[in-house]
This record gives C-alpha cells, sequence and structure tokens, in this order.
C-alpha cells in the first residue's frame, strides 16, 4: 500500500467523524430532525435552522468528500444528476454553452441537450481525445463549461485532464469532470487541474445498492458559494439517512476499489482471449489506446469493464439476459456484480445521436 493509499483510507475513515462528545461514541449519531430551536430571533445553535440549510449529517458527509477529493468545498445532493444540474444552474445561465464528451452518460446527455436546452443552454458533443476539435468547439461557441467523463461511461476512453484543464482555462471556460467510474480513491482531477468534480455518490461512493446520491466538489471559494446557494434555494439535498449510508460506504471505498479492480482486470483479460468477443475496453489492458495515460493520472484501473461482441446485438442480449452471477441491472459500482446493456438502458436516452452506443456493447461492474 502506497503512502497516498494510506492517507486516502485515513481520510475518508476520520474526516468529519469525530466521535460525539457528551457519549463518546464513535460513530456520529444521525440527526433525522427538520428544523431546530432557537434560543432568540436569529440565535442560531451551532449554526442550524432548518433541514434544507443544513444538517450535522450531511455536513459530516460533506466533510469528508472534500477531504477524499483534495477538495475544500463539498455539497450532497439527492442523486448524481440533481448534483449535476446544480453545477449548470449555479455556473452558466441562458445563453452560455458547454462543450461535452461524444461518449457522455446518456442521462447527462439529456439534461444538458433536453431540460437545460429549453433554459437556453447551448451545447457541442466532441471527442475529447482530440484536442484540436476541442480548442476550435470551446473557442467558437464562447464557452462557459467544458464537461468530462473519464473513464467515460459505458466506453472506457480516457480524457488527459490536465492537457484539458489547460485548453478550457486558456478559453475561459471552467472544467467539470465526473469523477464516478474511478472515484477518489483511484483519481482525483482538482489535482489535475479541474475547477469542479461531480460524483454520482450511488455508484462506487455510497457502495452497497441501498442509496441514490450526488456530489460535488471543488476548491475556488466563490464557485463554492455559487453552488452552495444554489444547494439552498432549489433544495435537491441528500437526506439525513441518505448521507448516513454514503459517509458509511465511503470510508471503506479505498479497499474496495482495490478489489474492483483486481477482478475487473481478471475479467477483462479472460475476455480478450474468447473468440466470442469483437473488443475489450478497460484501460487496465495494454491494448486499451489510453492505457498511458490512465497509468499516470489514475493510481489503478478500476471495476468497470466494457465488451462487444462479434455476434453482434443478439450476442450481447443473449449473455446480458443469461448471466448467474452477473445481475441484469441499471447502476454500478457496489459489492454485488452488475450487467448493463446500455443501448436500451443507461443510454436509451442518446440513440439515434452521435452519442449512441453500439447494439452489441455491455457494460460490466465487477464485484
Amino acid at each position: 500500500m502506497t503512502e497516498n493509499t494510506q492517507g486516502f483510507n485515513t481520510r475518508a475513515v476520520h474526516a468529519g467523524q469525530g466521535f460525539e462528545p457528551r457519549t463518546g461514541a464513535v460513530v456520529p449519531p444521525l440527526h433525522f430532525s427538520s428544523t431546530y430551536a432557537q434560543d432568540g430571533i436569529g440565535n442560531l445553535r451551532a449554526g442550524y435552522e432548518y433541514g434544507r440549510g443544513g444538517n450535522p449529517t450531511r455536513d459530516a458527509l460533506q466533510e469528508q468528500l472534500a477531504a477524499v477529493e483534495n477538495g475544500t468545498h463539498a455539497y450532497s445532493f439527492s442523486s448524481g444528476l440533481a448534483a449535476e444540474d446544480s453545477v449548470i444552474r449555479a455556473l452558466a445561465e441562458p445563453g452560455d454553452h458547454i462543450v461535452l464528451g461524444n461518449d457522455a452518460y446518456g442521462g447527462t446527455y439529456r439534461l444538458i441537450s433536453r431540460v437545460l436546452g429549453g433554459w437556453g443552454i447551448g451545447n457541442t458533443p466532441v471527442d475529447m481525445g482530440d484536442h484540436a476539435a476541442l480548442k476550435d468547439a470551446v473557442e467558437a461557441n464562447q464557452t462557459k463549461l467544458v464537461w468530462v467523463e473519464s473513464p467515460s461511461n459505458p466506453m472506457m476512453r480516457i480524457s488527459d485532464i490536465r492537457a484539458i484543464a489547460k485548453i478550457t482555462h486558456e478559453a475561459g471556460a471552467l472544467l467539470v469532470v465526473d469523477n464516478t467510474f474511478a472515484s477518489p480513491a483511484l483519481q482525483q482531477p482538482l489535482d489535475l487541474g479541474a475547477d469542479v468534480v461531480i460524483h454520482s455518490t450511488t455508484k462506487y461512493i455510497g457502495g452497497h445498492s441501498d442509496v441514490v446520491g450526488g456530489a460535488v466538489v471543488l476548491n475556488d471559494p466563490v464557485l463554492a458559494e455559487a453552488i452552495g446557494f444554489i444547494q439552498f434555494a432549489v433544495g435537491a439535498v441528500s437526506g439525513p439517512m441518505d448521507a448516513f449510508l454514503t459517509t458509511r460506504g465511503l470510508k471503506t471505498l479505498g479497499v474496495r476499489m482495490r478489489t474492483h479492480s483486481e477482478n475487473a482486470m481478471a475479467v477483462a483479460r479472460w475476455l480478450q482471449g474468447r473468440p466470442e468477443v469483437e473488443a475489450v475496453h478497460y484501460p487496465g489492458l495494454e491494448s486499451h489506446p489510453q492505457h498511458e495515460l490512465a497509468k499516470s493520472q489514475m493510481s489503478d484501473f478500476g471495476g468497470m469493464v466494457s465488451v462487444q461482441f462479434s455476434g453482434g446485438e443478439d450476442a450481447a442480449r443473449t449473455v446480458a439476459e443469461s448471466t448467474r452471477v452477473f445481475t441484469l441491472a441499471e447502476s454500478l459500482g457496489a459489492i454485488e456484480s452488475l450487467m448493463n446493456y446500455p443501448s436500451e438502458m443507461t443510454h436509451a436516452s442518446v440513440k439515434g445521436t452521435e452519442l449512441a452506443v453500439p447494439v452489441n456493447l455491455l457494460r460490466t461492474a465487477t464485484s
């Protein structure tokens, strides 16, 4: 175990998790209260007034999230898409423009194109590996946000976060990185130049398929204030029990990601040798086109493996509906192995667009 890994695990276990001073309970109590008694008008005890504005359990999680991402500010939301929506509403306005990867998560594209597009936010999907095309798109549209997934969902492409940050900042834009697939245990985008990090904490951070949530982590206090205002004003906050379950999951993230990565590598290598397989997408394989880049910005390669079958759509569907250990289900990142047919499941919303997922592809999440 490296010194960095040891430091991560220590932060994950202890940040925001001090023992309760009255009883000495080593696990902070779960605060369900929706409101807080005031000692006088505006005279708040410990700064708490109303559950939407603040909750001790949520605050403890937010401190923990900031610590593991090497950030100074973190906000916990009711879902990953609520976190994404809040970032865009806080940092962009009608008439602004977003450049995003042309293999982005279907829900992200749906939010940006169909929901926020109606609000007046424009978008351009580009290949994040083509830096010339990215630069042209950012400069031509006076882009406000560049939106990156690395690894991407579900094609497992790796983006050069350092290089993209440089292009983004030279154009006066902000870089948002979705770090859900890697998790903070394997990658810290803020250290690589990102301005904002997004998570669906439902996935690896929660880690047990029993809680839905999202997170935003950043360092800039001005940007943080804007996002914090949207969190309070719109109110898509994580509830106390959701925050508690997410905190519990985050404490074991480091050890879980080590096992996820080991098992995914074994699955990827096995699939690579099968005659039925057309392509295996896993950044840990030497054959992956961004393998060296992944090694330079990740401490391991994660638990997600995507595979394309030479038998086409029928072969992919047959495998998806025939497995015994892998469960056919949405989501990923938990202690059980899941399999997903993105074309009809997680990425159905991008069918018919340039973001469409190959119909012979399955996405696997190894336990």
